[in-house]
């Protein structure tokens, strides 16, 4: 049995006494500017009904008892807690949440990780490291939102939430929260098409005159003639990836790779690219194992800082995103010429994404929809006319 009373003098409150499972007498304290007689008898029952489950090795108190200790402010579970009679869950701050999901979080590609860091910093840039993870609300998770979208695009806005998602899905999932605080908070959309630019052949035969070696003519060459993804890609091309008698050659795609299946794929030896190849490959005295090899140490070479030079020498307007747009053009060429699923098949993407990121709507369209050209023209596909029965679009009328 437990007992109730009332303690007098400087410190008023109520103490009530009882024994913990080795007989020693326990006293729990509560002070009666902040309590009432009221809680204090009710919580003397509480603690008479634990010390009973307690000593008949009872785990689950009864509904009741639980409603009671789910209502009871944190301090008086802290008293319980550090009486033995309830067990109180460790609070985990976010600075170590994210610390625990990123110490788990192994196998993953050097980009992953680097999205995942961005994630934490802006995270930490609105909220502090010894924050309770249980104490976040979904109404700070909005503000947080709304605080990214003033200064992000807004795709790396959603990202960003989705990286942070994954966090706190763990944390539930592990048993560190009931529940994620951004569960119902929208992520947004990744379609960013504001910096969309469509690269004629023009443009590109001028890039390739500006270009200062080989190696960088080869370079602009996969990336807006075969679509691939600059530089993943390209730097991991091999000579003996490309097959000059069957015209063809294969695309290894650390973006892809962990999907069964998408390790890599074919891509057509597009004639524009192979004359650029060749020629690399006739100028090299001694052969390599990699098509490219100079510009292969990321510590030392920034390809977008070079190709903004080449860029000015060659007189074209600037080009944001410059390897996702040459590849977007080629995608968009390819899409035209030959349909959604070889687009799909020879640049890397899913038909949705390729909807969603890649493909831009270019000036020959107008003319060759209103009739001031026959067809898109400027395709680097080597002269092969145009089949109208493979572009999926709206109908010409």
């Amino acid at each position: 049995m437990a007992t109730l009373s009332r303690r007098a003098g400087t410190t008023p409150g109520y103490e009530i006494r009882f024994f913990d499972a080795h007989g020693r007498r326990l006293t729990l304290y509560l002070g009666g500017r902040k309590y009432s007689e009221k809680t204090a008898t009710e919580l003397k029952g509480i603690v008479e009904t634990l010390v009973y489950y307690r000593d008949n090795s009872i785990t689950v108190p009864d509904k009741k008892t639980l409603a009671w200790l789910e209502s009871a402010a944190p301090e008086i579970r802290e008293k319980l807690g550090n009486a033995g009679l309830i067990e109180i869950p460790k609070t985990y701050t976010v600075k170590e949440l994210w610390d625990a999901f990123l110490k788990q979080k192994t196998g993953v590609k050097e980009s992953t990780e680097t999205t995942y860091e961005n994630a934490r910093r802006r995270f930490f840039e609105f909220f502090k490291e010894s924050n309770v993870i249980s104490e976040l609300t979904k109404t700070e998770m909005k503000q947080w939102k709304e605080s990214l979208r003033t200064t992000l695009a807004e795709s790396t806005v959603a990202g960003t939430l989705t990286k942070a998602k994954a966090v706190f899905n763990w944390a539930v999932g592990a048993g560190l929260l009931e529940k994620s605080p951004l569960e119902g908070v929208g992520r947004g959309s990744f379609v960013n098409r504001d910096k969309d630019r469509f690269i004629s052949v023009e443009e590109y035969r001028r890039l390739l005159d500006s270009c200062p070696c080989r190696d960088w003519r080869v370079i602009i060459a996969l990336a807006r003639v075969g679509g691939l993804r600059c530089p993943s890609e390209v730097l991991r091309l091999r000579w003996t990836d490309v097959n000059w008698e069957k015209g063809r050659f294969y695309v290894t795609s650390p973006k892809t790779e962990h999907h069964r299946g998408k390790e890599g794929r074919i891509v057509p030896l597009w004639p524009m690219l192979r004359d650029e190849l060749d020629r690399l490959f006739n100028d090299q005295s001694e052969k390599t194992e990699f098509v490219i090899t100079r510009y292969r140490d990321p510590g030392r070479t920034n390809l977008g800082t070079q190709f903004a030079r080449i860029v000015k020498m060659a007189g074209i307007e600037p080009v944001p995103r410059p390897f996702d747009n040459m590849r977007a053009s080629r995608s968009t060429e390819v899409y035209a010429e030959f349909g959604a699923y070889l687009e799909s098949q020879w640049i890397g993407h899913s038909m949705k994404t390729a909807r969603d990121h890649y493909l831009q709507v270019r000036e020959s369209d107008f003319e060759w929809a209103t009739g001031v050209s026959v067809q898109p023209q400027g395709t680097c596909s080597g002269g092969r006319q145009k089949n109208p029965a493979c572009l999926e679009t709206i109908p010409r009328l």
